[in-house]
């Protein structure tokens, strides 16, 4: 392949994962071909992440480009004035993240019009990237939307997104198209039918359905199966494009449909993504070499004294519950339940990554030598009986293999006021991240309560930062997000995993060079 640039075009980029990956690709020789042309995102903390990450990718190269950068997210250097130093870097930056937040379908004027400059200027390949929003597919989206009264699928817009996918698809005629979203995209209905296969068959031939004249058709492929006929793929199961991204490096049981388009007039194949061993991807190994962390209180005055005193309380209480439901006394004090002294809820402190427990390739993907800090790593404030609680999933877990209790395991001391605790309908309410185990997936849900999201060590007794989220969600640890804890919840648990887009972004730079 020649050092031809691939123009990239991501719509509904949210903080970068898709775009992050993809252009970490190199060739043998070193060259970065993958260049973000244009990111749209329409919510605005997403987006200011998504544009203090195109800055990074700009500056990190210039020298002393990263040592600002560093001293922008330790804090010591606000963002005017790491702009100021880089004027060149960061108006590059602010012009590829459309200057402000803008919104597919609200905003085409200004998104078609950024995409046709680009595609005018441009000799080389053309890839878009995206996913349109998943709330309306997702199946947690789906549960809340049946209880909306007077609520319609037909009426609901997000439905409908994908068309303004396809919108610029039929203007920017890209080579290749990486199109993802939840796996409820499979079984999502509108009036009663399926919506998979019209997506399918739209995507197929945008230019049908956006009634534009002289554009040509697509191949869409599958990342994990191998069709029967390269050159009409088809698949009998609509499970088939669906991505259970444990197999595939990430620490996480994250399963998401990835659809890779292929231009009709370009005679290669995809390959398809390699499987690898998931041994090393326990949550442990992934997040043990970050500060541990206190938990603090949410309903009642906060102070390192007060939490230590209450673990230890905490602590002989969980003794005697364990043993009370047939744990013996060994096995509850081979736990080790006393708090660690002097702990905070927020470190930038990072330990030595030297020690690091993660395996390559993923260690060096996430781990930055140079950064010597700790991003986004501080704890949310909780009741103080769900601290309680948390220690006890924690312990369960490690008195049992990794399996997070349900709420039957749960002793009546325990039990939350619930109406609807003991019916099984949510039996999971509280779930560890089991130290041994991949991690459930990470969802924008952990920005509400974090129950679904305990942190295994039951000394900690507290959910997942926003960091150890990033990790597990693969954002390498110079990854920075932007906004309150809560948005950058949101952000991190939305995004794609960039270690798994980085393995797409392979694909298609093997198809290219075809």
């Amino acid at each position: 392949m020649t050092k031809d640039e691939v123009l990239v075009i991501d719509l509904f980029a949210g903080p970068g994962g898709l775009g992050e990956g993809i252009s970490s690709v190199e060739t043998s020789e070193g060259f970065s071909p993958f260049k973000i042309g244009v990111s749209v995102e329409k919510e605005p903390c997403a987006h200011k992440t998504l544009t203090t990450r195109a800055f990074f990718r700009k500056i990190k190269n210039k020298e002393g480009g990263l040592d600002d950068y560093y001293s922008y997210v330790r804090g010591e250097l606000d963002r005017k004035g790491l702009f100021a130093r880089h004027p060149t870097e960061s108006e590059e930056a602010i012009r590829e993240t459309l200057e402000k937040p803008t919104a597919l379908g609200e905003d085409n004027n200004i998104i078609h019009e950024r995409i046709k400059s680009l595609i005018s200027v441009h000799n080389g390949p053309k890839v878009v990237i995206g996913g349109p929003p998943c709330q309306a597919y997702s199946l947690a989206g789906r549960s809340r939307n049946a209880g909306k009264k007077d609520y319609k699928a037909e009426n609901d817009n997000r439905h409908f997104l994908y068309l303004e996918y396809l919108k610029v698809l039929a203007i920017a005629q890209p080579e290749v198209f990486v199109m993802e979203n939840v796996r409820g995209i499979l079984s999502a209905k509108v009036n009663g039918k399926v919506m998979f296969p019209s997506i399918l068959k739209d995507l197929r031939n945008p230019g049908k359905v956006t009634k534009e004249r002289h554009t040509k058709g697509y191949k869409i492929y599958s990342l994990v199966v191998k069709p029967e006929n390269p050159n009409n793929p088809q698949y009998p199961d609509s499970s088939d494009f669906l991505i259970r991204c444990e197999n595939y490096g990430v620490p996480q049981a994250r399963h998401r449909v990835i659809l890779l388009g292929v231009r009709e007039d370009i005679d290669a194949t995809p390959g398809t993504l390699c499987e690898s061993d998931k041994t090393s991807l326990g949550v442990k190994n992934i997040l043990d070499d970050l500060p541990e962390l206190r938990s603090g209180f949410s309903k009642k005055p906060d102070s390192p004294v007060h939490w230590g005193e209450t673990i230890s309380t905490h602590a002989e209480q969980l003794r005697n519950i364990l043993i009370s439901v047939g744990y013996t006394s060994e096995q509850v004090e081979s736990l080790d339940l006393a708090p660690y002294p002097g702990l905070q809820r927020k470190s930038t402190e990072h330990r030595d990554i030297r020690f690091s427990r993660i395996s390559e390739p993923l260690k060096s993907w996430l781990l930055d030598k140079n950064l010597n800090c700790v991003l986004n790593h501080e704890t949310r404030g909780h009741m103080e009986s769900d601290l309680l609680r948390y220690a006890f999933c924690a312990a369960y877990s490690q008195l049992n293999n990794g399996v997070s209790p349900k709420s039957k395991d749960f002793p009546d001391e325990l039990a939350p006021e619930h109406a609807n605790w003991k019916t099984g309908t949510h039996a999971d309410r509280f779930r560890v991240q089991s130290s041994n185990k991949c991690s459930t997936t990470i969802t924008s849900h952990i920005s509400k309560d974090g129950h679904y999201f305990i942190h295994y060590d039951p000394k900690q007794c507290r959910s997942l930062t926003v960091r150890e989220a990033a990790r597990l969600q693969t954002f390498p640890d110079n990854y920075y997000f932007e906004g309150n804890r809560t948005q950058q919840y949101v952000q991190v648990g939305n995004a794609v995993p960039p270690f798994l887009a980085r393995q797409v972004g392979k694909i298609v730079l093997e198809l290219l060079s075809a």
